[in-house]
């Protein structure tokens, strides 16, 4: 099969032939990317509208950009961009406190917000019959918000706890969000980290707020992006409507910022410390050029060939050296000034000093030395299929044209972009290698385990100064009562689009596949799924299906781990692998002309992995390493605690990832043997999608995989793989460092086939599904304890659990147990009204349908049909299994399966904050501390 890699087939062929854009200059090998197809006027008032049209898909979004970033916070109020972008969405004169989340959800669409140095925006996705609707709720938070003390005081008190689960309890959080912009920039306002600070955010009031909308936001500072399946001339009448009567701001402060970011000439290092840093960092620091230069494109490939993917230059000589758990480099560009970094999480055994200076010695390398043909033409291969997967759907081209014009003030600049990479030469590589990564120029950074000590780290030179806002004139509004209120606008017509047909085949030895083209870009998403997750390995080595999957890429078909990486990267393909549960999962994402090269490669890992020694001994230590940064963490450890838990010493407790000691005892043989039992034609599923026509598909299944056989017997099946169930227990793992807590509680459930599952899912629904969740309502809106509060039941063969989850600090841990175990009661015990189970089955409904839009997600979908035994055409007819479960089904399921006394709690966090408080909820609490976990275990090494 091997030598297909030298020519093209008739299969590629028939792939590239399949949808009607280009994916590839055959001449040169290059991706193509296709333009996007846009619209763009503007309104008297200086708002600017782009139009997307996709006749393809039932959705519509509607996102409102505004030019108005964390490089615009007042002296002194650091993060108040980012408060900001949480208050406009809350209140305004016709809406109630967070009834946007309703308005979307509750018609099967989504929501969010998301704030940068350079702009917020706004954005939903929504049956496409709600642009209308939509486009009101823009008109209200642009002319009408409600800023008041509830409001302020409220998100004030989220974004602490967003600050706390982003920054201060991961393990690198600190350095990501603090050390670097404090040391990147000079004297832009992108010194100053966009998420605030504690103190800065406690010291704003509510005046502020009133100030800072005044000064920035108006349709003068805003773009509207509608990018999905609408009419453009009734966009135009409706954009007419909803904005033209909205003036421009009153009293406008200037957007532009005059500081320039000065050349550093001299060299300097700072340490930096923190509390839960498993391993240490090394790396450096250099000025870069803003977005809107000629330098950006080569930056950008320069980038990709230092770090992205295996075969980049820092992995080689870093993590498959062994010296380093995980190398980066990366070009952050902006409106103001740009950075480059490049950095290194050092293996423990290794010596920190010659992880730098190999560092060292790269960078001094891609100065001074010529990059190679194939290292250009894999990077910009890379970054073009990026481009690619991102303009799958309407809604990923719109925040593409919306991230352009909020950086250069033009939405042609996105497309710009990608023809400037295109026409990256080497030299310009090495130009711009040579001047931005000037050894005068450098900042090198250590960040290591330690007593926190700002000072230590702190940019000598001088604080920036910020502006002071005239204070607010405007009277502040209240929202209407409910009688006087503005109606909403009723929903238009549902077009009708026509789903993608599933196609299904059976190969010669078995093999099922499925395939549908569920778009038009030229790209694809091929997911092969075998028999043999988690659920099959011995609990002392546990981690050995996990590893099989990961390690297939380090060694197969007689290609080198080297061989596969530059393979795979240099066709603008990624290969992802994990052991599930209950199977393993191989996912290939290409441009649909390059996926039968790349499938040979993937096919020959699944078929022939030989994981060869030295490849084997890194990657496990480098696997157990991770670990220890995993540990460090709150959230991800409680998810580890929460399996052996749960579900005691049956398969389903068995760590996927493994333990430090599971690890350390799996042997290459142990990949092998897993490889030759398991992974067997007899069982396996591949399913394609994307732009790629369903029979060409099924063909390229069959020239891959239609002449696999095995000697092997079929695997059997690994029985009851959730055991009895467990003693409902509370358990409490002490992290005296944790920056934040970790809750989880869990109540034993139904399998993915099992009869209440759909019934149980849709009461799930009403629990933690999403913003509009009762948890989230309970947790976040009312408390303002949380960043979020969720529930979600994964599917499985056997006994799942409902699991309700969240982070807070830990002061609080008590009293997110107590809205949990209070909120499974009254799941368990109310009667569902029909109108709350309508709009449930919307919102689960139309996530359902987005993720069918993509190919990645289509194949997710179908890959879990087929793994719990279920026909594909499931795919396409679950919101009628929906509409099958009426109120009172949902209400018996949570009746059957939820109530605090059913619910086992697992808590993470620093005991000392609240373990009195949980006793009193709780008194049989389980207390083990971080350090002495044992995880094999389901006492998890309690009194031993």
């Amino acid at each position: 099969m091997l030598q297909r890699f030298l020519a093209a087939s008739t299969i590629a062929i028939a792939l590239a032939t399949a949808v009607p854009l280009a994916a590839q200059d055959e001449a040169s090998g290059a991706i193509i990317a296709p333009k996007i197809d846009y619209t763009t006027w503007s309104l008297d008032n200086g708002l600017r509208v782009i139009a997307i049209e996709d006749d393809t898909t039932a959705s519509v979004t509607t996102s409102m950009w505004y030019d108005v970033g964390s490089k615009l916070d007042p002296e002194g109020r650091s993060g108040f961009a980012h408060l900001f972008e949480h208050i406009l969405s809350r209140k305004t004169l016709n809406m109630p406190y967070n009834q946007i989340y309703g308005l979307t959800a509750d018609v099967g669409g989504t929501r969010n917000a998301s704030n940068g140095p350079d702009r917020t925006n706004y954005f939903e996705t929504v049956p496409a019959e709600y642009l209308e609707r939509m486009l009101w709720t823009h008109r209200e938070r642009m002319a009408f918000p409600v800023v008041d003390d509830e409001v302020f005081n409220r998100e004030r008190d989220v974004v602490k706890e967003e600050l706390r689960q982003r920054v201060l309890a991961p393990p690198y959080g600190r350095f990501q969000r603090f050390v670097i912009p404090e040391n990147a920039y000079d004297t832009t306002a992108y010194r100053r980290p966009g998420i605030g600070s504690i103190e800065e955010l406690d010291a704003a009031t509510l005046e502020d707020a009133l100030a800072f909308h005044e000064a920035y936001y108006g349709p003068d500072t805003a773009t509207l992006i509608v990018a999905g399946n609408f009419d453009q001339g009734n966009l135009r009448t409706l954009v007419e409507e909803y904005f033209a009567d909205i003036p421009r701001r009153e009293n406008p402060l200037p957007l532009e910022l005059t500081a320039e970011e000065p050349e550093r000439t001299e060299p300097r290092s700072i340490v930096a410390r923190a509390p839960n840093v498993p391993l240490p960092v090394r790396g450096t620091l250099w000025k870069g050029p803003k977005t809107a230069t000629a330098d950006t494109a080569a930056l950008e490939v320069l980038a990709a060939i230092m770090a992205r993917g295996d075969n980049s230059r820092l992995n080689e000589a870093l993590v498959r050296s062994g010296k380093a758990v995980d190398a980066s480099f990366f070009y952050n560009d902006g409106e103001e000034a740009g950075m480059i970094a490049g950095f290194a999480i050092t293996n423990p055994a290794a010596d920190a000093v010659e992880v730098k200076a190999i560092l060292d010695a790269e960078f001094a390398r891609v100065r001074s030395t010529p990059v190679s043909a194939d290292e250009l033409a894999e990077a910009k291969n890379e970054l073009l299929s990026s481009a690619l997967r991102s303009r799958e759907t309407a809604r990923g081209r719109a925040f593409e044209l919306g991230e352009a014009m909020v950086s250069t003030g033009d939405p042609a600049a996105a497309d710009k972009r990608l023809d400037a990479i295109s026409e990256v030469t080497i030299a310009d590589v090495q130009r711009v290698a040579t001047k931005w990564l000037d050894p005068r120029g450098r900042v090198d950074m250590a960040y290591e385990q330690g007593e926190e000590n700002p000072a230590e780290w702190t940019n000598p030179a001088p604080f920036p100064t910020f502006r002071t806002l005239p204070e607010p004139t405007s009277t502040p509004l209240a929202v209407r009562s409910e009688g006087e209120r503005d109606p909403l606008p009723e929903p238009g017509t549902r077009p009708a689009v026509e789903a993608p047909a599933i196609v299904e085949r059976t190969l010669s030895n078995g093999i099922e596949v499925v395939a549908a083209q569920t778009g038009d870009v030229p790209f694809a998403t091929m997911t092969v799924l075998v028999p043999g997750g988690s659920r099959s390995d011995d609990r002392a080595k546990a981690g050995v299906a996990n590893m099989a999957a990961v390690l297939a890429d380090k060694g197969a078909g007689g290609m080198s781990a080297q061989e596969i990486a530059a393979r795979l990267e240099s066709l603008g393909a990624s290969v992802g692998a994990t052991a599930g549960t209950d199977g393993s999962f191989f996912s290939l994402t290409a441009p649909a002309a390059n996926m039968e090269e790349a499938g040979e490669v993937l096919a020959a890992m699944i078929r022939s992995a030989d994981y060869p020694a030295e490849e084997f001994e890194r990657e496990r230590k480098r696997a157990i390493d991770g670990l220890e940064v995993s540990l460090k963490d709150p959230g991800a450890l409680a998810q580890m605690v929460a399996q052996p838990v749960f579900y005691g010493d049956a398969p389903y407790g068995t760590l996927s990832g493994g333990t430090q000691e599971s690890l350390a005892a799996i042997t290459r043989e142990d990949l092998l043997s897993h490889r030759r039992n398991w992974w067997h034609p007899a069982e396996t599923k591949v399913i394609v999608s994307g732009g790629i026509a369903p029979e060409a598909a099924v063909t390229l299944a069959d020239n891959l995989f239609g002449d696999w056989t095995s000697d092997a017997p079929v695997p059997p099946s690994v029985e009851n793989g959730a055991g009895d169930p467990q003693s409902v227990r509370t358990v409490v793992v002490d992290m005296p460092d944790a920056g934040q807590a970790a809750v989880y509680a869990g109540v034993r459930a139904p399998s993915r086939s099992g009869e209440d599952y759909i019934a149980l899912e849709l009461a799930n629904a009403v629990l933690g599904g999403g913003s509009s969740g009762r948890l989230f309502e309970e947790v976040r809106t009312k408390r303002s304890i949380s960043y979020g509060a969720y529930s979600g039941l994964p599917a499985r063969a056997d006994d799942a659990y409902l699991i309700a989850s969240s982070q807070t600090q830990n002061a609080t841990a008590d009293e997110v147990v107590q809205v949990f175990l209070d909120e499974f009661d009254r799941l368990g015990s109310e009667a569902f009204a029909a109108d709350l189970i309508d709009t449930r089955r919307l919102y689960l409904s139309g996530g359902y349908g987005r993720s069918l839009e993509t190919s990645s997600g289509f194949n997710s979908i179908v890959a879990e049909l087929l793994m719990y035994g279920l026909e594909p055409s499931e795919a396409a007819n679950y919101a009628a299994d929906l509409q099958d479960i009426t109120p009172e089904a949902a209400s018996a399921a949570a009746a059957k399966y939820v109530g605090a006394d059913k619910a086992t709690v697992v808590v993470v966090g620093n005991a000392a904050e609240f373990i009195d408080d949980l006793r009193a909820i709780r008194p049989d609490v389980e207390v083990v501390k971080a350090d002495a976990l044992d995880l094999s275990r389901s006492d998890l090494g309690v009194g031993t």
